[in-house]
């Protein structure tokens, strides 16, 4: 980029609709005044979203198993295979947490868990199937590319087969969890980089864009990497989108260092404000962006809507990981609403493709307050579902499990 090329020429640029290379984000990133990048970023919203309208989806965030053989060490939720906290849910609690969804408006699960070596293909699949037999127009947002890779590696078959295998059992689209930072240096670092590559990540989010899904993509910003990886990380799913248009949204959040076996320390607010705004300046080709007031609070989260983000994302219902890391926040509809409206905004449900499904729920009927966020399960349950018979464990422990049942 030529030095001689001042921030308001730069903002200029982006004002007019140009796109920003590597050279220019950063700069952007390291020297636009904070209010400059809000503004830039406000822009873009207001041309891609003219109307307003402020979308959230009702859903809940299922993790189906805690026990993992990836180890990342910025993750407090995982459990080693064995350990005594470890759970794989039933399909009878995946019902009755459905149920609980669909009464206060619902209609999908975000579905997603650890790197379990004791579950099959054939319980993914017989999962969905038995989800969309009892409930037909339910949907099912599941299993991040990096639980693809470990589906793969597990069945010996290739990601674009197993995505197959799951499209025909039910699986309606992908989230963008275990992207991290799409940057090998960074990955390793974080002991991800064996979960999958920042190329193999990339790679099945194209392969599921090819099959027909649609899918999220994320980034946890503020643990080892540089500004010029956060940067790579942008432009490298900007280029993906350019050949698939298959991403519905990005969503970025800070990571969170309470009880994990890396530590440092939480990104501020500001630098979060600043990450998005970036975010919506670099990733031209996305229609829209989530607040992650999950991480970073409601009225945080309400500003988000000032610097480009144009979604609230999920009620949620239920969360485990972040609050694994010491994140607790929790905002129902109710909740949503005002802060969408306080801003200026016209809030509206959506499903995961962004189309309008109407006002909000608890304006049609009475719904139940939700003033905190389920969990998995309760304290204490230590219940093995009898399902796991049916499929054969890899690990020793879940070898002895089986036996035992």
């Amino acid at each position: 980029m030529d030095s001689d090329v001042t921030i308001q020429q730069l903002a200029d640029k982006v004002a007019a609709g140009g796109r920003v290379d590597r050279a220019e984000a950063l700069r952007l990133y390291r020297e636009a005044p904070t209010m400059l990048l809000g503004w830039l970023a406000d822009g873009i919203r207001a041309r891609k979203h003219p109307s307003r309208t402020v979308t959230y989806i009702i859903d809940r965030n299922v993790n189906y198993t805690n026990l993992c053989v990836a180890r990342c060490n910025f993750c407090a939720f995982y459990r080693p295979v064995g350990h005594g906290d470890g759970y794989v849910l039933s399909f009878d609690e995946i019902f009755r947490k459905i149920d609980e969804t669909v009464a206060v408006g619902g209609h999908q699960l975000l579905l997603q868990g650890g790197h379990n070596p004791d579950l099959p293909l054939a319980w993914y699949e017989d999962l969905f199937r038995a989800v969309k037999a009892r409930y037909p127009d339910f949907k099912l947002h599941a299993l991040s590319p990096s639980e693809v890779l470990h589906i793969s590696r597990l069945s010996k078959l290739s990601t674009p087969e197993v995505i197959a295998r799951l499209i025909a059992a039910g699986l309606d689209s992908i989230p963008g969890g275990g992207a991290e930072i799409l940057v090998d240096r960074v990955r390793k670092l974080l002991n991800c980089y064996s979960k999958s590559t920042a190329d193999e990540w990339l790679r099945i989010m194209g392969e599921a864009h090819d099959a027909g899904l649609r899918t999220t993509a994320t980034m946890m910003y503020g643990s080892v990497e540089t500004d010029e990886e956060r940067i790579e990380h942008l432009v490298r799913l900007r280029e993906l989108q350019d050949r698939t248009g298959g991403f519905t949204a990005f969503i970025a959040w800070s990571y969170q260092p309470e009880h994990t076996e890396l530590g440092l320390h939480e990104a501020t607010g500001v630098d979060y404000l600043r990450t998005l705004a970036l975010a919506r300046i670099v990733l031209d080709n996305f229609e829209n962006l989530q607040a992650s007031w999950v991480t970073q609070g409601g009225k945080v989260g309400q500003l988000s809507l000032a610097f480009g983000a144009n979604d609230m994302g999920s009620v949620m219902i239920e969360e485990n990981v972040v609050r694994a890391a010491g994140a607790s926040y929790c905002m129902d509809e109710v909740e949503i609403v005002e802060n969408v409206e306080d801003a200026g905004f016209v809030p509206k449900r959506r499903n995961m493709h962004y189309e309008i499904l109407g006002d909000p729920i608890f304006r049609e009927r009475n719904v139940p307050r939700m003033l905190s966020l389920a969990t998995a399960r309760a304290e204490g349950d230590t219940s093995v579902p009898d399902e796991l018979k049916n499929y054969p464990a890899r690990s020793r422990q879940g070898k002895a499990l089986r036996l035992a049942q």
